[in-house]
């Protein structure tokens, strides 16, 4: 008896023993699998384009106030704004810095005054591309989703409000990874980070306090915009231009980036004008912007002057990258937030053969 019982015990002691080292494999096996094959949780091209679209809209039509925080590198300030949209799209927006000089950008639809008050200037312009946080989208002319496969991440708390969280990830190097958090419901923007190698964070827009869906107060803009009329005034205008007309080519060097802009503009500390000098202290240069609808970069050319020192190098800040070389009797600059190697690909790309003169 006490040996069949024995017997029976120890069977029933390796049973547990198979079952226990059944269950430890199977747990094994899964997070095997889950390791060696992950939810593809990247996006199919109908939905990502819909948030993109999405996030892109709530910028311009909701109403909403909040404090942005900027970071770019070791940089990092703060700022107020306030936006509203009316019945028909227009657009009302008043951006104040909080660190600093005192600075106030109003806008209107897509006239923009910015208000330097030391100097009681206002520099008045016109801004078409409408991608400034927490807008997205530079242009339309080129769809992001050939060069950025969208995927969805885990969900996330920014500023109180629960996002939506989605990685966009370039198909090469010539463009850096962006990582955006957006409002699950209006579908604002939140926070927008670029990425570098390694997944560095490189630079960073977020609201630290937020209300979407306030009453609109577009009358204190439109208001704010008046009482500036007092102060000098600084008109900034971009003429259409074409820089092949001055002897100029730039073979653009990378896939995806399109020619959206190509203009000649001032540029240059702008202050008071002095009497008798209507324009102030500006410089007049050609600039070609470039997009890939997401990101872009800016090809500036400007005649080598004495009263402007310039010098042949390259410089970094957070994920904006600047190269300055000279071509005969210009300088050259080119200034984007796209990888270094994106930037000097474009600086080379620049050429320059003397337009014959008609005599």
């Amino acid at each position: 008896m006490h040996k069949g019982g024995s017997s029976a015990h120890v069977a029933g002691a390796q049973r547990i023993r198979a079952l226990r080292r059944s269950f430890f494999l199977a747990l094994c096996l899964s997070a095997a699998a889950a390791t060696a094959q992950p939810a593809d949780n990247t996006l199919n091209r109908r939905d990502a384009t819909a948030w993109l679209n999405k996030i892109h809209k709530a910028a311009q039509r909701e109403n909403y106030v909040g404090t942005l925080i900027y970071q770019r590198g070791s940089v990092m300030h703060a700022s107020r704004i306030q936006h509203y949209s009316d019945l028909v799209h227009n657009e009302y927006e008043r951006l104040e810095t909080l660190d600093g000089k005192p600075r106030e950008v109003l806008r209107q639809n897509d006239v923009v005054h910015s208000l330097i008050p030391e100097a009681k200037l206002v520099v008045v312009e016109k801004q078409e591309a409408k991608d400034r946080f927490p807008a997205l989208l530079a242009t339309n002319k080129n769809d992001v989703l050939d060069l950025y496969d969208m995927r969805k991440m885990p969900a996330e708390r920014v500023a109180g409000m629960e996002c939506e969280v989605f990685a966009l990830e370039p198909h090469d190097a010539a463009r850096y990874a962006v990582r955006l958090w957006a409002e699950k419901n209006s579908g604002l923007l939140m926070r927008a980070q670029t990425i570098g190698d390694g997944g560095k964070v490189l630079e960073q827009v977020s609201f630290s306090q937020v209300q979407i869906g306030v009453p609109s107060e577009k009358q204190r803009i439109l208001a704010a915009i008046k009482n500036s009329s007092g102060w000098n005034h600084y008109e900034v205008t971009y003429q259409p231009t074409s820089i092949g007309d001055e002897g100029w080519s730039i073979a653009v060097p990378l896939k995806g980036f399109q020619k959206i802009r190509e203009v000649r503009r001032p540029l240059g500390e702008l202050r008071a004008p002095a009497p008798g000098n209507a324009r102030g202290q500006v410089f007049e240069v050609l600039q070609v912007v470039y997009s890939d609808g997401l990101t872009g970069l800016s090809v500036f050319i400007e005649p080598v002057s004495e009263q402007r020192a310039r010098r042949e190098g390259v410089a970094a800040l957070g994920a904006t990258q600047v190269v300055v070389r000279r071509v005969a009797d210009f300088w050259i600059t080119v200034v984007g937030e796209v990888p270094a190697s994106t930037v000097r690909q474009f600086a080379t790309a620049v050429e320059y053969r003397p337009p014959k003169t008609v005599h």
